[in-house]
């Protein structure tokens, strides 16, 4: 999967970034290794959905797919 990402300079020192396709994903980090390391993370964690809640019958299946 590839996403856009925004990436600014932050006016403190550092960089600061947003993905718009995914509404409140965005993160930070005091350089730009730092930025993408957090992005992933960010990314990662903004798409991952809990299962809690959901009751699964005999027949359902749990998948993960690549996009």
């Amino acid at each position: 999967m590839k996403v856009a990402v925004l990436v600014h300079q932050a006016e403190e020192g550092g960089y600061w970034a947003e993905v718009p396709a995914i509404p409140g994903c965005a993160t930070q980090g005091e350089t730009f290794e730092e930025l993408l390391h957090n992005l992933y993370e960010a990314v990662e964690g903004c798409l991952a959905v809990p299962l809690n809640g959901h009751e699964l019958s005999p027949q359902d299946r749990f998948i993960e797919i690549a996009v």
